[in-house]
């Protein structure tokens, strides 16, 4: 058992507001997007790449700037990730064209990746035993909230402040945090020395830009087709890259002896056992999120005929959930931490196939509306559960020495499994819908849907097929759990205590 780490508060302080604003942007923008097409007169090809760049740019950097931290210290790493977020943030919410706002989203996506797995490095580095679980719970919090309040908020701002300076305030908002959270950084963050292989340096040479090049190339190659129709052929060359990327890391692995420069990537990491069921774990739950609150959303609005606000507000009481029960869960998870996920993947696999029921009822005018928010409420429990959980189970093997790069590689899988999952999700909807004949319907409109209708029957049959896709990811993270659990059973290790 460790406590807490003198200024271990204003550390978390520090790392969080940063993560929060992070994943809020990626959430948040799905709501200002019609007001972002009437104001910049967006062609939809425009709001693609609004949505595109950022998660492109994000992904693309998150292993090299995990390297990077690991080499060169994950402090100045960190301010600078989040001065390029917030300048990228401000360029955005003053964009005057399409070709602007689309370049800035770019820069705050690259700001967002340098950022984030410094974060878990330096909760790595800093926190020890239960403080670890504790930065972890919160950690989960701020995931939690992000991803689920950024509807929310969009909603609000865009209602009280109108379409043009509803959508660019969206943008805005994170630049006062931003700089805040840069100077407060400077001020508090002071984690122990990093931790080197003996005899590693720290030259540009020793980030392996070769690798960083092909794994950059090879996410790009695997998330575009997933964000933009019609690139499906790019999955050949992005799955050739992979290859060489993973046969030179192993070459570098082998010539370390000789040059004494470590691949940005040991393929050793691959070989703990932790790390590689809760990343899948991980990856596989954050690819089925985002396809559950879309859904959610375009049934609400087009289906249901419903405002965008009250598309928000249903994914409130799930997100307090998170927000309330992931400081407990982190305090317990260096116990309890394998049973969580199992538990968590159960409970989400339960809440999904309730909400199916709901979607057929309440498109049936069976059920009221407010009976969705009740059974996506189950999934708060399961997402704090899993979320708090796999982040110190991915980590709790990780040698500090390449706790950056790891935490870099969980998140592209998080990051590319978000991509193929939503358009998984959504295709499922989306061909259902076509299907069934159905038109979609517009919020606010006179003529909208409304429970009972065709069009509502129709939506509410397209989002259980939807939803039986959300199971099938999920169920790969309950399988990933239970190799997880058995192998620490067999090995008595259930428990994460020293």
């Amino acid at each position: 058992m460790s406590s807490m780490p003198a200024g271990g508060n204003r550390i978390l302080v520090v790392l969080l507001v940063p993560l929060f604003m992070s994943l809020m942007s990626v959430s948040v923008v799905n709501v200002a997007l019609p007001a972002i097409e009437t104001g910049l007169q967006a062609t939809s090809a425009d709001l693609q790449w609004v949505l595109a760049g950022y998660a492109l740019s994000f992904g693309v950097v998150l292993v090299a700037a995990g390297r990077a931290g690991d080499l060169w210290g994950r402090k100045p790493l960190f301010i600078a990730g989040i001065l390029l977020f917030t300048a990228g943030s401000l360029a955005s919410g003053l964009a005057v064209d399409p070709l602007m706002l689309n370049l800035s989203r770019v820069l705050t996506g690259l700001g967002s990746g340098v950022l984030n797995p410094q974060i878990i490095g330096i909760i790595q580095n800093v926190f020890q035993g239960r403080a670890r679980g504790r930065a972890y719970g919160l950690f989960g919090t701020v995931v939690g909230l992000g991803v689920a309040i950024g509807p929310t908020l969009g909603g609000v701002i865009i209602g009280a402040l109108g379409p043009e300076w509803g959508w660019r305030t969206t943008f805005l908002i994170n630049v006062p945090f931003g700089i805040l959270g840069a100077v407060l950084t400077a001020l508090w963050l002071h984690p122990p020395q990093r931790v080197r292989r003996p005899g590693s340096r720290r030259s540009l040479a020793d980030l392996d830009p070769v690798g960083a090049v092909l794994l950059a190339a090879a996410v790009i190659g695997m998330m575009l087709p997933f964000i933009l129709p019609g690139t499906w052929l790019l999955l050949v060359p992005a799955a050739l890259l992979l290859v060489l990327w993973w046969l030179w890391e192993a070459g570098m692995r082998s010539r370390l002896p000789q040059t004494g420069r470590a691949p940005m990537v040991d393929p050793a990491l691959f070989r703990i056992p932790s790390f590689s069921y809760s990343t899948v774990a991980t990856a596989f739950l954050l690819g089925a999120m985002p396809g559950l609150w879309a859904v959610q959303a375009l049934v609400t609005q087009q289906g249901l005929g419903l405002s965008a606000l009250a598309a928000g507000l249903t994914s409130l009481p799930t997100a307090m959930a998170v927000m309330v029960l992931s400081p407990w869960i982190g305090n317990h998870v260096h116990r309890r931490g394998p049973l969580f996920v199992l538990l968590g993947a159960l409970l989400g696999i339960a809440a999904v196939g309730l909400s199916m029921i709901a979607f057929h009822q309440i498109a049936s005018g069976a059920w009221p509306y407010w009976t969705l928010a009740a059974c996506l409420f189950l999934f708060g429990p399961a997402q704090a559960l899993l979320m708090t959980s796999t982040q110190v189970l991915t980590m709790h093997e990780v040698p500090l020495h390449a706790a950056g790069a790891a935490g870099g590689v969980s998140q592209t899988a998080q990051r590319v499994m978000t991509a193929i999952g939503l358009a998984a999700v959504t295709g499922a909807f989306y061909a259902s819908l076509t299907a069934s004949g159905a038109g979609g319907g517009h919020a606010g409109d006179s003529t909208a849907p409304a429970p009972g209708s065709p069009v509502a029957v129709s939506y509410g049959e397209a989002a259980e097929t939807a939803l039986l896709v959300v199971i099938g990811l999920l169920a790969v993270t309950l399988l990933a759990g239970v190799l997880d659990f058995l192998r620490r059973y067999r090995n008595g290790t259930l428990s994460l205590e020293d």
